[in-house]
């Protein structure tokens, strides 16, 4: 059944402005089996959607590891992600990967099953990641945080935060921790359609007791 225009925009279409197909709806992109996005997650970028899943680096499917985004989020053009396919094993006489490559590659030394992996990469509801920002393997960034352009993400950055630098550092917190508790609590993005539609102005607004009581 097609999406009620009365509740936003159609979560399964890819160009969701009409006239501006540089903006996409990235879960309805042809996204590879290790990478999941929420609805109404968008990416615009003048390169076009494509760009996206050329933006996802060393992301090699026997490795295991995923790249899973939240609903609601915005990233920005020249976002990228570093999977965990680009890791080198520091502990040995050589930092040269040879077991991505297997055949009669893999299998030959020990420990190997120890090359570096430090598992998925989480990118949590309404978080906007700023222009050209990258984020290294296994990083998980919390719902409501922000990512300044430019930062280069090495370590979890908690809900609500606010990152930049290189190496990315809280610059501030968006809200105070009981705050922070309630809107988690409330978990809005979760909401159906027509919901978040009602509710826009407290969703919008800066009263967290206005949208608790929207949740109600």
């Amino acid at each position: 059944m097609p999406a009620d225009p009365r509740f936003g925009p159609d979560p399964d279409t890819l160009h969701p402005i009409p006239g501006h197909e540089r903006v996409v709806f990235l879960r309805n992109l042809d996204l590879p089996p290790n990478i999941e996005v929420g609805a109404y997650t968008y990416y615009d970028d003048p390169a076009g959607p494509r760009a996206f899943l050329d933006a996802i680096l060393y992301h090699f499917a026997f490795l295991g590891d995923r790249l899973r985004i939240g609903r609601f989020c915005a990233i920005a053009a020249g976002t990228r992600f570093l999977m965990n396919g680009g890791n080198h094993r520091l502990d040995a006489l050589t930092t040269y990967p040879f077991v991505i490559f297997q055949g009669a590659w893999a299998g030959r030394f020990p420990d190997e099953a120890a090359f570096p992996h430090r598992g998925d990469t989480v990118i949590g509801n309404d978080v906007w990641l700023g222009f050209e920002t990258l984020i290294l393997p296994g990083i998980t960034i919390g719902d409501g945080a922000v990512v300044a352009a430019g930062s280069v993400v090495t370590s979890d950055v908690p809900p609500y935060a606010i990152v930049a630098g290189n190496p990315a550092r809280i610059v501030c917190m968006r809200f105070p921790p009981e705050v922070i508790d309630r809107l988690l609590a409330i978990a809005w993005w979760n909401w159906d359609a027509e919901r978040i539609t009602r509710s826009l102005p407290a969703i919008s607004g800066g009263d967290v007791a206005a949208l608790e009581a929207e949740s109600a």
